[in-house]
């Protein structure tokens, strides 16, 4: 459970790693840090995407914490240094996205609001983003806003089309394949740099794959029938013609302009139909925002910092 310090990729100072347990028992695998520099604006939650863990993001924690919030972050269930859900642990498996729910509900209210100053905000990316969506009505009482990084609400261009791959994860799952992998069809990465569908930014790239290399117990595959299932039955919630109005939270969205792995588009309607919503597309950028080149990412951080700024603000007046 103890964080992975590589000479590349150091473990930012001041971290406390503990576990906390679901109420359904999973063991999930948390850090937190006080910010590094004042004014002290608060505590930022910060939510991974899809086979990602905590030390994917040492950066971005050191930008929060240079910026003076103070940070909480984890890995989901079946990922990072959290338990694993299969006896095969490079199986990226999840029953339902409400088990994420419960996931951040339970580092919320046993890590963030437990220990962190407020006001709270959450930084959350792809796959988290779209949790966020789902667990928005309760998040309402507990944070002021929330960005989304390339948030997954529809499928990108890589494998095939949407309309195919919810309908035969759908149909595998019900004939029980749940477990079984799914390559081909869904969203992957790859870990030759030409040619990826993360990042433009060789570095980064390079630094993320030397951790994974070094500790591949931190890594998992592609998701299995079941994620992909659950997932299609998460966004098509999400995606419904009322979600986005009854939406409670204040939102915004920043999508990547070159992303195949989620759908740009997607996310653009959704912040159509949702008032509470705020939506930028960085054109050029690829999927992980948060990692790639300075001219992308100086992008997402300003409009992030601007964003949680005016709410500060609104707090205040209120």
């Amino acid at each position: 459970m103890d964080l992975f310090d590589h000479p590349d990729n150091p473990v930012p100072e001041g971290g406390i790693c503990v576990e906390v347990t679901t109420v359904d028992g999973r063991v999930l695998r948390t850090a937190r840090w006080m910010p590094s520099h004042r004014p002290l604006k608060g505590t930022v939650t910060l939510l991974q995407g899809r086979a990602e863990c905590i030390e994917k993001y040492f950066e971005t924690i050191s930008d929060l914490r240079a910026r003076g919030f103070a940070v909480v972050t984890f890995d989901w269930r079946g990922q990072g240094g959290s338990a694993r859900l299969l006896r095969n642990p490079r199986r990226g498996h999840v029953d339902d996205f409400a088990d994420f729910v419960v996931d951040l509900d339970t580092v919320m209210r046993e890590v963030t609001l437990a220990h962190m100053p407020g006001p709270h905000n959450i930084l959350a990316h792809s796959t988290g983003g779209l949790v966020v969506l789902l667990a928005a009505r309760r998040l309402r009482t507990q944070i002021e806003r929330a960005v989304l990084s390339a948030p997954l609400i529809g499928l990108g261009t890589v494998g095939l089309p949407q309309k195919i791959v919810c309908p035969l994860a759908a149909t595998l799952s019900a004939i029980g394949l749940g477990t079984a992998f799914l390559p081909r069809i869904g969203p992957n990465a790859s870990t030759d740099f030409a040619g990826n569908p993360l990042t433009s930014d060789a570095a980064r790239f390079a630094r993320n794959e030397t951790v994974l290399k070094a500790r591949g117990d931190l890594e998992i595959g592609m998701p299995t029938v079941d994620w992909l299932a659950a997932a299609c039955r998460a966004m098509r919630q999400v995606s419904g013609p009322d979600f986005g109005a009854a939406m409670p939270l204040p939102i915004l969205i920043v999508a990547a302009g070159q992303d195949i792995i989620v759908s740009t588009r997607a996310a653009e309607a959704f912040a159509r139909q949702t008032r509470s919503a705020r939506y930028l597309e960085i054109a050029g950028s690829r999927h992980e925002i948060l990692m790639e080149d300075d001219l992308y990412r100086d992008q997402f951080l300003a409009a992030f910092d601007a964003f949680v700024a005016d709410g500060a603000l609104e707090s205040v007046r209120s």
